[in-house]
């Protein structure tokens, strides 16, 4: 019998690339994606999230920050997860006003922050020490069409908790409460 030749798609080529990111082979990941370009089949958004995520858990802010430029300017249709991973990249790698700018342009640009994008600059701005503007950005949430859940809450109260302004947890501890979202 004679074996047919398997051509590797953007599916395959994702896969491997999120494997080889995840196991900390950026480099790997990288010519992965170099070949990809070269044999065909097009990397999307999905095979880019990978790798920008990769980037950053292996702490690579400045090559993921160069690789989001260079999604956008390949014409690559960016998501909010994209955005989301890079607003939590940018926060854990210590630059929380790069993360606050993207978070404050992403409606303009068309991508409305979910819970998770609210979740991942609250958290930043708790780590901070910030407490007042992850409140507000809390309160602000609803007020975009956003409910809070629980790990927004819980992200607020354990920061105010560790900083002793326990008036305040309680406060929010409560409201967690009164809106069901304590078991």
């Amino acid at each position: 019998m004679r074996r047919k030749n398997l051509v590797p798609n953007t599916v395959t080529y994702s896969t491997l690339i999120d494997g080889l990111s995840k196991s900390k082979r950026i480099s790997c990941a990288l010519e992965l994606l170099v070949k990809m370009h070269e044999r065909g089949p097009p990397a999307n958004v999905v095979t880019y999230n990978s790798l920008l995520d990769g980037m950053f858990k292996n702490q690579q802010p400045n090559e993921a920050f160069m690789l989001f430029n260079q999604m956008k300017e390949s014409a690559i249709d960016l998501d909010i997860f994209t955005y989301n991973i890079l607003i939590d990249g940018l926060c854990k790698g210590g630059r929380l006003i790069d993360a606050k700018e993207i978070f404050q342009d992403l409606s303009f640009k068309g991508y409305p922050p979910n819970v998770r994008t609210y979740n991942i600059i609250i958290n930043g701005l708790c780590k901070e020490g910030l407490f007042e503007e992850a409140l507000a950005l809390l309160l602000k949430m609803e007020g975009n069409g956003c409910l809070p859940d629980a790990v927004t809450f819980e992200t607020v109260i354990r920061a105010l908790f560790e900083k002793n302004e326990n008036d305040m947890a309680e406060k929010l501890l409560r409201e967690m409460v009164a809106r069901g979202l304590l078991n």
